[in-house]
């Protein structure tokens, strides 16, 4: 963006059990090189990226798979919210339905400075490409408390357990680019009638 601050962020996490390093830009192309142990994970990560219009790195390893997904969601709910900064100017809500195939999925948001996640993906079996359906789930709240954000996702109908995610995750994608997106005519404003967010 010509002119103005760069919405940009990088987090890094080491501990016992996961190595991660995170890089995004808010105000990117959508550009993205991530590697994950998990190759769906990964995959959800790239349509994050590539929906939100996100340029973001993600280099994370680590001991279990359940381990990685959550400190990655950690990190990059947390570097969002670093990049959004003051917030000033951000639409702050975004909300989109999307279709995959069979599927029908629907996300609304608020990146508030509040935390709420309500989720219904209606999946049916225990894991997805080798991602277990629980660290799906868990992922979505993660990142959402860390993103400070109220976010609710459903999946109002569909059969295969892939598409549905895939919806699911394109939309929140699709939320996010929205909410994110600076306002020209309010660029300079707070979008609260509180005149602040908690960017905390």
């Amino acid at each position: 963006m010509k002119g103005s601050i760069a919405r940009v962020a990088e987090k890094t996490r080491a501990s016992k059990e996961t190595t991660i390093k995170v890089k995004i830009n808010l105000d990117g192309k959508g550009n993205f090189n991530i590697t994950t142990k998990v190759p769906f994970f990964t995959h959800m990560l790239q349509m994050i990226a590539k929906h939100g219009r996100i340029d973001m790195d993600v280099d994370a390893t680590g001991d279990l798979d359940h381990h990685v997904i959550e400190d990655t969601a950690i990190l990059l709910g947390t570097a969002m919210r670093e990049a959004l900064g003051e917030m000033k100017g951000i639409y702050r809500f975004g909300n989109h339905y999307m279709a995959m195939d069979e599927s029908l999925a629907r996300c609304v948001l608020d990146i508030s400075g509040r935390s709420y996640f309500v989720g219904n993906l209606k999946l049916e079996g225990l894991d997805i490409e080798g991602m277990k359906v629980e660290d799906i789930e868990h992922f979505l709240l993660t990142f959402t408390q860390n993103l400070k954000a109220n976010v609710h996702i459903e999946v109002l109908y569909g059969e295969n357990d892939h598409h549905k995610v895939e919806a699911a995750v394109k939309a929140l994608a699709l939320s996010l680019r929205m909410a994110m997106k600076i306002d020209e005519q309010a660029k300079d404003d707070i979008p609260s009638t509180k005149g602040m967010l908690d960017t905390k």
